[in-house]
């Protein structure tokens, strides 16, 4: 389950529908990640998202990221169950 969004343009589309700040062309990919996002539970469910799905080092040591396109990538903590400081992001 979602607990927490930190990206504002993802958390007013996540709780509004408002894709005022996100790009129009990745909405349906996105609307797909929470989707799967609010279903895991596991770690084991995470990594059964399939070709994109990868842990963080470094200064995101600790995150999961989800490719979106290109170098875009939504990264998030998984803990308990829950899924936690949700971003958006192009970290390379």
């Amino acid at each position: 389950m979602i607990v927490s969004i930190t990206h504002k343009g993802l958390r007013m589309f996540y709780e509004h529908g408002l894709s005022i700040k996100l790009s129009q062309g990745q909405l349906s990919k996105i609307r797909r990640i929470f989707d799967l996002l609010d279903a895991v539970s596991s770690e084991e469910d995470i990594k059964g998202l399939g070709v994109g799905v990868h842990k963080l080092k470094r200064e995101y040591a600790g995150f999961w990221a989800l490719t979106v396109t290109g170098n875009y990538r939504i990264i998030f903590r998984f803990h308990a169950g829950d899924v936690y400081d949700i971003d958006y992001l192009d970290y390379h």
